[in-house]
């Protein structure tokens, strides 16, 4: 019986019960109404069995295992791997998912779905890894599940069965399985897998929290936006997914790279001014400039909402992104990071004395410890008291032309445009225009902008792929069910995209309602899974 079914019959018969003394007319409801539930779950169940009688799961084939963590500490777990997900297996290499049940854990243990996929492509079922979140989720007592997924560089060699199935595909022609939109569709797939087999599955698929970075990071964003959203049902139906919802509970997202049709503005509308975008060629900065002008009617067209509840607009939007920066090196100041001055950083007064930071690592003057003989600070001059050029405890502004030329100094900058390359041919552009393009391999432009200078148009096709791979598409959506819950970080000196795109995610959850954690982390690069005391205190305090 599924889990919620029962539970509903189980309050209903606890609050007859404390309504007062039960009759026996009282008596009679309660079975009738316990026996109609049972019925119905039932019935339910049969006929959900039948539909995808294809997926199976044996909660009695599990193999026993142990995992030493980093502190020394050994984990106890119960694995159940290569599950495949779908009853239209088209990639047997990646169309399964592991799922790693912790000692302890029951039906109502909080699910842990880690992605492990990068730069858009495949992404095979792995293990638990004791050093990133995947590991720390089993040792914190959570059922760890790590879905395969197909990605833009997954083939397969069509056989005589395939090419009868699939028309326009010769026998022992190689086919892309995993373009656009493959990757969340599987994914889709595999949450639908859990929710099927709830009932006899040890942990909770209503609390599902996914984790994934850079472009497992979109993946996340897109499990916890798209929601039951009807577009992806077709792909869903043609693979055999389960007949199940496939919202999920909260989503963590690092360095997410969405809204893949705006990331080229965004880039230039921040790096543009940058030492090093000004030493390209003309050329280059022209295309540079003509992207930035861009973008500012989009974040118009946002109708984003600040905190404080003023209109965030393309006017305001530098000095909101700064306060974010700003917000995220104030954080590890406090934690005991050193936030160089020399980086664009301004600092209130300093009222220490003595004992304050110094700017630029100097220290100027001495000073007579009590009972002591005179000693000199160094860099400073003898008999001189501490002066000035103390750094004091909050950060007040930030200089962003040095902030961005120091970020641009730790990695180059993506080419112009960043993302939707100005391809000539198949397979010359980015693993972007690898994402988009076809099964055989093609790699197409997929923004208006680009594919104009290309003397080309975008397709409906690609068009309704990139909505599809874009969550930002959907926040507003009244067919989806997002999230309620959602930990974002992008680096402060993360050059993979632009600031802005992460913040307007954040932004936009908010305004739409949504318990969001969200942080630009000091000095963090293109990264994930760190800080994670601080992500697991957050995950035990929205599903305890």
């Amino acid at each position: 019986m599924p889990k919620g079914r029962l539970h509903m019959s189980e309050n209903w018969i606890k609050m007859t019960i404390f309504a007062g003394e039960i009759t026996k007319s009282d008596m009679r409801k309660i079975m009738k109404k316990l026996i109609k539930n049972v019925v119905l779950a039932t019935a339910l169940t049969a006929v959900s069995a039948e539909v995808n009688a294809g997926l199976a799961f044996d909660p009695t084939k599990g193999t026993e295992g142990k995992m030493e963590m980093y502190d020394g500490s050994e984990v106890k777990y119960r694995a159940f791997e290569k599950l495949y997900y779908v009853e239209n297996v088209e990639d047997s290499t990646y169309q399964y998912l592991n799922v790693y049940v912790p000692e302890g854990a029951t039906q109502k243990t909080p699910i842990f779905l880690r992605t492990y996929v990068g730069g858009y492509m495949a992404s095979a079922a792995s293990q638990p890894q004791a050093g990133d979140a995947s590991g720390r989720a089993l040792k914190e007592g959570y059922v760890v599940v790590i879905p395969g997924t197909r990605g833009r560089n997954s083939t397969i060699v069509a056989d005589k069965a395939y090419s009868k199935a699939h028309k326009g595909v010769k026998n022992g022609e190689t086919v892309w399985t995993g373009r656009a939109p493959k990757a969340i569709i599987d994914l889709k797939a595999a949450v639908r897998y859990l929710r099927h087999f709830d009932a006899v599955m040890a942990g909770d698929a209503e609390r599902i929290v996914t984790d994934g970075t850079s472009a497992g990071g979109a993946m996340s964003s897109l499990l916890g936006a798209t929601g039951n959203n009807p577009l992806y049902e077709p792909y869903l139906d043609a693979m055999g997914a389960a007949k199940e919802r496939d919202d999920v509970f909260a989503s963590v997202c690092y360095c997410p790279i969405i809204d893949l049709e705006h990331a080229d503005m965004a880039y230039e509308w921040v790096y543009g001014g940058t030492k090093s975008r000004q030493g390209m060629d003309e050329s280059h900065r022209t295309l540079s400039a003509e992207l930035a002008m861009k973008y500012g009617e989009y974040i118009d067209g946002l109708k984003m909402v600040k905190p404080d509840g003023s209109a965030l607009t393309a006017e305001n939007y530098r000095d909101y992104m700064k306060e974010e920066i700003i917000r995220g090196a104030q954080i590890a100041k406090n934690a005991g990071a050193a936030i160089p001055d020399t980086l664009g950083f301004e600092f209130s007064q300093s009222v220490g004395g003595m004992f304050a930071a110094p700017l630029n690592g100097g220290m100027r003057g001495s000073f007579k410890p009590m009972g002591g003989e005179k000693k000199q600070i160094p860099g400073g001059r003898q008999g001189m008291p501490p002066l000035g050029g103390q750094q004091g405890e909050y950060i007040t502004d930030i200089d962003m032309a040095t902030y961005l030329d120091y970020v641009v100094s730790t990695q180059p900058l993506k080419t112009v445009p960043a993302f939707d390359s100005l391809i000539e041919g198949v397979n010359q552009g980015s693993g972007e225009n690898e994402e988009f393009g076809d099964d055989k391999g093609s790699s197409v432009n997929f923004t208006e902008f680009t594919a104009a200078k290309n003397n080309s148009e975008v397709t409906a096709e690609v068009a309704a792929n990139v909505r599809l791979m874009n969550p930002m598409s959907f926040l507003n959506d009244a067919n989806t069910t997002v999230a309620g819950h959602w930990y974002i970080r992008h680096g402060s000196r993360d050059r993979d995209t632009a600031f802005p795109v992460p913040i307007n995610f954040a932004t936009k959850l908010r305004n739409a309602g949504k318990d969001v954690n969200f942080l630009l982390a000091w000095n963090r690069p293109h990264s994930g899974d760190y800080a994670l005391d601080e992500l697991f205190e957050w995950i035990a305090e929205i599903v305890k």
